[in-house]
């Protein structure tokens, strides 16, 4: 049976077979096998370079018949081998060429024909899988169905330069996975596959081949290598320590970016290293990466380098440095780089390679490409150090292409763009002028308009450090009506967004006035804000605290909410206070508690709840020191005002023994040196009556010394890193 090609395209090619196209297959039937043989060699020369050929053939049904004939043991060696040889030619066509020869079986029928002896069809059987593998279209999943191929296909990595060039290739794409999403197709690395070849023996076997006299069995090998190690610990850790001939592998890769190699191998070579860095297995201040690898993938920046090395050199770059502030000092000052990033923008320009003008027809392809990198390196440049981001934004017209960047129509670049905006949001002096003179507050409006999540991830990222209280933009955003989008974030199935969603509505909360309290709470609705306190991820549990928090921040604020929703908030403090919960999060429940008590009227929740003090006591005795400091700046707010029933408050708290834990927390205090609060707690345990403004809200608003009051303490306004 015929393996039936796509609808449209069966119509159309079914309408131009031709009388020879039938007799090329006609032949493949004959009783004579030498007529055969005869047939599949003229089909071999027929078929090459002429796609409309190929499809003919399939849709007749050639690949049944010529797989049927390769699996024949009754067939001549010859025979088969020409039929290999024909079937990878036909996979040499179309995507949907591949798709019907996968879907006639072709790859259990020729990782059989492996189990031959001969030489020559191996490789053929071999050069033909290649051809298929290599392939967006073929699930890789089938190279691992069967578990004795991978350990067949390391034995036969020996017995020739073809067969080792084969095989790495193989292995190479198949680690990798191409999959759809909104933004684009998408290849990543399946870590399932790399510890089955792991296991198998990949690295003895592969390393090798890396001093081979073939360069294509050189190249082929270091491909295999930096799929292989590539956000994998145990690969990489296993390749520091292998010695090729003698020498460590990674000075191998050292050598391999020599300027006299192959680009392609030094672009390779520096992946390979920069894998390694990256999983742990290389220091980043090791020379090789320093000195090697660092200034390799610069080079690959150049504007005389071709389209797609300048696109992958910039992009494994950024990769390297993303998390080393050091090598992000280096590369800024690295021939020049901020600068040569500038030309990405500039594509085609009279300097571009020749090469690229002659390949490239579709332009707005490899302008898009460029720019996606160029955008991916400056965030990953910017991402810690305040000189780097100011360098940024003072190159050739920065801004004005990265908020071009957010409206443009392809969403890899929108996404690229808004990366390199957060990055460069992490600046309080970018936030204060330059974020401010170019408004990019508007694009980043819109793109959070019905973006795919990836996007919308990375924008309201941005956003929420615009909302920062030193931020300009925050006004005119508030203005925009940003808080009912904000509020619809919290609600949706992803965590990072519930996060953003809710961590972006906790710095607009900050130091806010009324009327912006109001209206969080009522687009976010009390249902949704109690629902967010039983949020299983950490991070929007300790948000939505924070966000509490900020809400009640001063005596009004504090008063009024908890006037009509305070037995929620009380309940669900409870049962945070109760739950098994980490150090933090209940630390930050104690900070909501130690608010409420500063209200003039709320304290009374927690004075007639003696369930809460008896709490807060157990609290004040615990053997954390953050969790002793915030239980008693609670008790600290509810004893130290001169208003009514201050002294029968006092009065109660003696009678529940609060002295033993108040002393010991006065000792605490003397050692930490907070004095205001040890003079309070003093004069608590004499007995006497001091006016006593709020302690812990007041110090909210004063970051710095709320960080000298509790290290590591979550601040109420924090930007988003």
């Amino acid at each position: 049976m015929a393996c039936l090609l796509e609808a449209p395209l069966r119509i159309s090619v079914l309408s131009e077979v031709t009388a020879t196209s039938r007799h090329y297959v006609d032949r493949l039937f004959d009783p004579d096998p030498q007529n055969v043989l005869q047939g599949v060699i003229d089909m071999k020369n027929a078929v090459i370079g002429n796609n409309k050929q190929k499809a003919n053939l399939i849709v007749l049904g050639a690949v049944p018949r010529l797989l049927y004939l390769l699996q024949q043991s009754s067939s001549s060696l010859e025979l088969r081998t020409e039929c290999a040889v024909v079937l990878g030619s036909l996979a040499m066509g179309t995507e949907n060429n591949i798709k019907s020869l996968v879907d006639c079986h072709i790859i259990p029928a020729l990782l059989q024909g492996l189990l031959c002896s001969d030489l020559i069809f191996i490789e053929a059987c071999l050069r033909c899988l290649r051809t298929v593998f290599i392939s967006p279209v073929t699930p890789v999943q089938l190279l691992y169905t069967d578990p004795t191929v991978i350990p067949h296909l390391m034995s036969l990595l020996s017995r020739s330069q073809h067969t080792q060039e084969y095989i790495t290739q193989i292995f190479a794409h198949c680690c990798k996975v191409a999959h759809t999403t909104l933004c684009a197709l998408h290849i990543t690395y399946t870590p399932e596959h790399q510890t089955v070849l792991f296991n198998h023996g990949a690295i003895q076997n592969i390393a090798p081949l890396l001093i081979s006299p073939s360069d294509k069995v050189r190249m082929q090998a270091l491909k295999c290598f930096s799929v292989l190690a590539y956000e994998n610990a145990q690969v990489s850790m296993t390749l520091v320590n292998v010695l090729v001939d003698g020498e460590q592998l990674s000075q191998v890769f050292v050598r391999m970016m020599q300027r006299d190699k192959p680009i392609e191998m030094q672009l390779t070579a520096a992946k390979c290293l920069t894998y390694m860095c990256r999983a742990g297995a290389i220091r980043t201040d090791d020379n090789c990466i320093v000195l090697k690898t660092l200034p390799c993938l610069v080079r690959m920046c150049s504007k005389e380098r071709l389209l797609e090395e300048r696109v992958e050199g910039a992009e494994t770059l950024a990769y390297l440095m993303e998390p080393d502030v050091e090598l992000q000092r280096i590369a800024s000052v690295t021939d020049h780089l901020v600068s040569m990033l500038a030309d990405y923008f500039k594509y085609p320009s009279s300097v571009s390679a020749i090469t690229d003008i002659k390949r490239y027809v579709d332009f707005k392809s490899g302008c898009n490409q460029l720019r996606q990198a160029a955008f991916k390196l400056y965030a990953s440049l910017g991402s810690n150090d305040e000189d780097i981001r100011k360098k940024i934004t003072e190159t050739e017209n920065m801004m004005d292409r990265i908020v071009s960047g957010l409206s443009e129509s392809s969403i890899k670049v929108r996404l690229a763009a808004v990366r390199c905006l957060h990055s460069l949001s992490r600046s309080v002096q970018q936030l204060r002028t330059s974020f401010h003179d170019h408004a990019v507050w508007k694009p980043l409006m819109k793109l959070l308009q019905n973006a795919p999540d990836e996007v919308l991830v990375m924008a309201s990222s941005t956003l929420c450090n615009l909302l920062l209280e030193f931020s300009p933009s925050k006004e005119p955003i508030l203005d925009s009506g940003v808080i009912e989008l904000l509020c619809s974030l919290t609600q949706s199935d992803s965590p990072a967004l519930r996060v953003n969603g809710i961590w972006a509505l906790m710095n607009m909360a900050f130091q806010a006035d009324q009327k912006v309290k109001v209206e969080i709470v009522r687009a976010l609705g009390t249902e949704q804000l109690f629902r967010l306190l039983s949020d299983p991820d950490t991070n929007v549990l300790m948000k939505t605290l924070g966000l509490l928090r900020n809400l009640l921040s001063t005596r009004p604020h504090i008063d009024q909410i908890m006037s009509s929703h305070g037995k929620q908030i009380m309940q669900a403090v409870t049962l945070i206070l109760e739950g098994e919960h980490s150090i933090e999060v209940k630390e930050q429940t104690l900070c909501i508690l130690a608010n409420i008590a500063d209200g003039n009227a709320a304290k009374e929740l927690i004075m007639t709840n003696d369930d809460m003090l008896q709490k807060i006591k157990y609290y004040m005795g615990h053997s954390n020191v953050k969790l002793q400091l915030a239980a008693t700046f609670c008790i600290s707010n509810l004893i130290w005002n001169e208003e009514d029933g201050s002294q029968e408050r006092q009065d109660k708290l003696k009678d529940m023994d609060f002295h033993s834990f108040v002393g010991s927390c006065f000792i605490f205090c003397l050692v930490c040196c907070h004095n205001d609060l040890t003079l309070h707690i003093s004069l608590f345990l004499s007995g006497q009556k001091r006016l006593c403004s709020s302690i812990w809200h007041d110090l909210e608003g004063r970051r710095e010394t709320a960080s000298l009051t509790i290290s590591r303490r979550i601040t109420s306004s924090e930007f988003l890193f």
